[in-house]
């Protein structure tokens, strides 16, 4: 039998998707998208491809495993900044910059990374993100005693779409400006 990572099935199988995933984003950052390959997934994994194809049958299947859990990761982000942002005022503002920044900074240098943010865990996460930044539109609203344009329903999207022009920003800096923009706009 081969040897556990860890004490039990269930915790070695973690730690194995959890390294082979870790292994997509050092290619990720290293080749870009293309230079994602089972065999080189593995090597840096310290699995071997059989292990790897028990797990994932293919490298589409495996870049959105990756995907997905970059993107919990965020949202798991987001909620951590509204957190540490209570009680100053500015959740609302901390959130949408931290948001913006992710957009601003996720990779575009490669034709398949567009193809993942189409995949079918995408539509709960932007419902979540949705539902996340109304909430916090709602509480910023409700606290500062201020009108709103429009339903905060409707406002969260609006911040997603406008903050979603960060990834053609001039410069990082560039980012806090468009999020206060973004933020005047919410109220009347």
């Amino acid at each position: 039998m081969p040897k556990l990572w860890t004490d039990t099935v269930e915790g070695h199988r973690h730690a194995v998707r959890a390294a082979v995933l870790d292994a997509v984003a050092v290619l990720i950052a290293e080749a870009g998208f293309s230079g994602v390959s089972m065999t080189r997934v593995a090597d840096h994994a310290g699995v071997t491809r059989a292990t790897l194809y028990k797990y994932f049958p293919d490298v589409e299947t495996l870049l959105a495993a990756w995907h997905e859990r970059q993107v919990g990761e965020h949202l798991a982000g987001l909620d951590k900044i509204r957190s540490e942002a209570a009680g100053t005022g500015r959740p609302l503002q901390a959130v949408l910059e931290a948001y913006a920044l992710i957009v601003y900074d996720r990779p575009s240098h490669d034709a398949s990374a567009p193809a993942l943010h189409r995949a079918t865990h995408i539509d709960h996460a932007h419902q979540h993100l949705e539902a996340f930044i109304a909430d916090l539109i709602r509480a910023d609203a409700q606290e500062s005693a201020a009108d709103l344009a429009m339903d905060p329903a409707d406002l969260a999207r609006y911040c997603i779409e406008a903050l979603s022009s960060a990834r053609s920003l001039s410069s990082r800096d560039a980012v806090p400006c468009l999020v206060a923009v973004t933020v005047r706009g919410i109220y009347t």
